[in-house]
């Protein structure tokens, strides 16, 4: 299909994609087809090949740029190929690419270092276990909370997602994602604090947030009284762009900790910055959590996650054995510290406060213009509009939804889709994004739902 052109062009770039002389589109296609799990799925309709990125934006192999507004599924926080993450991975490859933690590598405890500093005042969150994804790093918290409370229970939420392994797979409860397969014992599913569509069937404030005090009749009716842990997204990612109620994580911590658990917090999506006003997604809340995973955007595309806490519950971990081959390699841990330092010598939190509040006034502007914008969610760069077919009745619209996902590719546009529906729009850019950047977008999706609404 031809691609169309958008009313705004892309922002102009001095950035010239090298000539690309790999194999074609369709061989590509070829070659995943034959040799790579069918559990690996590609997103459009007509798979996209991305052969190259700078910063912001992407070039397939016919040299067309994209915006990319989901930044390698929320991953890429500096930009794609940062010229100074590039050069200091170079050096470090040239020198060591792998190193295991049980020999001296300085990098990890200076990168341990900077992470306790970005840490809020007071909190003691500063030991970290680093990892591969997060995935890993959520079950690690899990294990360490059972281990130092000695209680069993996890809570989760529904709508999350906390990963693809089978301890994190259980954590998650979202159905796309849930195989029909036994899942671990030992967790247990609360409502999340989802206003535009209730699980309790009520509205807020005079709801009285009975999907947070419902968490202390699940701990005492489906548990022992006590819990290990409860862990959540600040703001939920793949399930949709899901803020709760300003009370809501205040509410449930507290229950939580009177039931003698503690609380993590999933930070693999919200951390970092994306959320503009705050470093941390918790601290939009006003709680701080006893533990803290991370991934994505810690790295900016490396295989990095990590696992913050307090030292007594660190102290587990020291027990037993318990070892991670490449968790903390030197090539993983200069890229995330060279990320870190970018996010603040370039002022990324900052932008994505202002960048990201700019991009929520204009997608609030189109659900005045589009009837079928139910709800624009999210804070910072982490924005979420929800499709609907009708705006009374909410009806879910996830065909419309898949339309607009395809309609804005053609424009030079990529953006993410999720919620239980599949019918949220998931923006969420590199946080290097500027403000033309953000009038394209906008710009190209005004142009689709006019088509499709």
């Amino acid at each position: 299909m031809a691609a169309v052109q958008p009313r705004t062009p892309l922002p102009a770039t001095d950035h010239k994609p090298s000539p690309y002389t790999g194999p074609s589109r369709d061989e590509m296609l070829a070659l995943r087809r034959q040799y790579i799990n069918p559990g690996i799925f590609t997103f459009y309709k007509e798979p996209l090949p991305i052969v190259e990125g700078h910063m912001q934006y992407l070039w397939d192999d016919r040299g067309r740029r994209y915006l990319d507004a989901i930044a390698g599924i929320v991953t890429v926080s500096v930009g794609h190929a940062h010229p100074r993450i590039v050069q200091r991975v170079r050096e470090q490859v040239g020198k060591l690419s792998h190193t295991t933690t049980i020999y001296l590598h300085p990098t990890i405890g200076q990168y341990g270092k900077l992470l306790a500093e970005h840490f809020p005042d007071g909190s003691d969150l500063s030991v970290t276990y680093f990892t591969n994804s997060g995935s890993e790093a959520n079950e690690l918290a899990t294990m360490m909370a059972r281990l130092y409370t000695g209680n069993c229970e996890v809570i989760a939420l529904r709508n999350a997602y906390h990963g693809g392994l089978q301890g994190s797979r259980a954590l998650t409860a979202h159905g796309a994602w849930n195989f029909p397969l036994p899942r671990p014992a030992g967790v247990l599913r609360a409502a999340c604090g989802y206003c535009y569509r209730c699980p309790m069937g009520l509205e807020y404030p005079s709801c009285k947030m009975r999907c947070a005090t419902d968490v202390e009749q699940i701990i005492e009716h489906e548990g022992p009284g006590k819990v290990a842990c409860f862990i959540a997204e600040p703001i939920q990612g793949v399930g949709g762009v899901v803020d709760p109620p300003p009370e809501y994580f205040k509410i449930v911590y507290d229950i939580v900790r009177a039931h003698d658990g503690l609380c993590i917090a999933d930070e693999v999506q919200t951390g970092f910055g994306r959320t503009g006003r705050h470093f941390w997604g918790f601290q939009n809340w006003g709680v701080v959590p006893d533990a803290v995973t991370m991934a994505k955007g810690i790295g900016n595309g490396a295989p990095l996650g990590a696992c913050t806490t307090r030292p007594e519950v660190a102290k587990t971990m020291a027990q037993k054995h318990h070892f991670n081959t490449f968790g903390g390699n030197p090539v993983s841990m200069i890229q995330g510290l060279t990320t870190l330092e970018i996010i603040d010598s370039e002022g990324l939190q900052q932008n994505s406060l202002e960048i990201g509040g700019y991009l929520k006034e204009r997608l609030l502007d189109l659900q005045k213009q589009h009837r079928i914008i139910g709800e624009v969610r999210g804070k910072g760069l982490m924005l979420g509009a929800e499709i609907v077919t009708d705006p009374d009745t909410r009806e879910p619209g996830t065909q419309l939804a898949d339309q607009i996902t395809e309609g804005v590719r053609e424009r030079g546009l990529l953006i993410g889709r999720g919620g239980w529906y599949g019918n949220v729009l998931r923006i969420k850019p590199p946080m290097c994004i500027t403000r033309q950047d953000a009038d394209f977008l906008i710009d190209c999706l005004d142009e689709v739902l006019l088509s499709v609404g």
